[in-house]
C-alpha cells in the first residue's frame, strides 16, 4: 500500500500543513484500531484514509481522518492532500465527491494545479469566554464564538495581528477550553502582502499543540471575516512556523476553500493495512 506525505495549502515543499494520504484498494475501511495505529505511526496532524465507492452513488470515495490520538469529524488540509494525490496520480479527474462524517464534500482541480474544496460553513454562535481562556492563550479576547458540532472549536478574536503572531499558549490549560481546539484570529495589520486576516490553530485536546494550516477552521473564519470586511471572497494566512494561505469564498451554507499542495514523500506501508 502506497503512503504519501503531502504539504497542503502551499505551493512549495516543507511549508503548509503535511498530511499522510493512503488510498485503499478495499471496498471498506479496516478496523478503527488499525487506522489509528497507522496515524499514530505517521504522527502528523492528520492522516487521511480513502477507499473507492461503487459508481452511481452520491460520492466517489469514502474518506476518514485521524490525528495521532483520535478520529476527527472534519479536516480540510488532509482532504486537499487526498484530492491532490487522486489528481496527480491520474486516479481521478474533474470533480471528486467524498463522503465523510461531516457529510458530502467535493473537490475540483484547476488548470494551475490548485484545488477548491466545498465544505459546510460552520455556524457561529457568540459565546462567553471560558474561565482561564485569556490566561491559557496569553491574550485577552475581543470576542469568542462557538463553531458548532463538526468543528467543536472556539473562534477567538484578538486585538491585532501582532498579538496573534506573538501567542505562546499554555497548551495543557488550553485543552480544557473547548471540545476540539481554539482558533485565534485578527484582521491583517497590513493587507498588502495578500492576506485579509491571520489565524493560528491550537488543538492540544486531540494531540496537536499547534496545527500549521487548518483548512476546516476556515469554514468558521470565512463567515466571521466576511461579515466584518464586507466581502465574500478573502484570503487567510495561518501564521504558524510553516505558514500557509487559504483562499475562502462564502456561499451561504457552504464555504469554498482553495489552495495548492505538493507531494514531498512517497513510500510503501510494509505491514499492509
Amino acid at each position: 500500500m502506497r503512503i504519501r506525505i503531502v504539504d497542503a495549502f502551499t505551493d512549495r515543499p516543507f511549508a503548509g500543513n503535511p498530511a499522510g494520504v493512503l488510498l485503499l484498494d478495499s471496498a471498506a475501511f479496516p478496523e478503527d484500531d488499525r487506522l489509528q495505529r497507522i496515524a499514530t505511526e505517521v504522527n502528523l496532524s492528520e492522516t487521511a484514509f480513502a477507499h473507492p465507492l461503487p459508481p452511481g452513488g452520491e460520492a466517489d470515495w469514502a474518506l476518514r481522518w485521524f490525528t495521532p490520538t483520535t478520529e476527527v469529524d472534519m479536516c480540510g488540509h488532509a482532504t486537499l492532500a487526498t484530492a491532490h494525490v487522486l489528481h496527480t496520480t491520474g486516479t481521478a479527474t474533474g470533480t471528486v465527491r467524498f463522503t465523510a462524517r461531516c457529510g458530502i464534500l467535493t473537490s475540483v482541480a484547476h488548470p494551475d494545479g490548485s484545488l477548491t474544496l466545498d465544505f459546510p460553513t460552520a455556524p457561529l454562535t457568540p459565546a462567553a469566554a471560558p474561565a482561564g481562556l485569556a490566561a491559557a492563550l496569553g491574550a485577552e479576547p475581543v470576542s469568542v464564538h462557538d463553531t458548532g458540532t463538526h468543528l467543536g472549536d472556539l473562534l477567538v478574536e484578538l486585538a491585532d495581528e501582532a498579538t496573534v503572531r506573538g501567542l505562546t499558549p499554555d497548551f495543557a490549560a488550553l485543552a480544557a477550553c473547548s471540545r476540539r481546539g481554539v482558533i485565534a484570529t485578527a484582521a491583517a495589520g497590513d493587507p498588502s502582502p495578500g492576506h485579509d486576516y491571520v489565524s493560528r490553530g491550537f488543538f492540544p485536546r486531540v494531540g496537536i499543540d499547534e496545527d500549521p494550516v487548518t483548512g476546516s477552521a476556515h469554514t468558521a473564519l470565512a463567515p466571521f471575516w466576511s461579515a466584518r470586511l464586507g466581502r465574500d471572497e478573502l484570503t487567510g494566512l495561518q501564521a504558524s512556523a510553516r505558514s500557509g494561505l487559504v483562499r475562502t469564498a462564502l456561499r451561504g451554507e457552504r464555504t469554498l476553500l482553495t489552495g495548492d499542495a505538493v507531494t514531498v514523500i512517497e513510500g510503501e506501508l510494509l505491514t499492509g493495512v
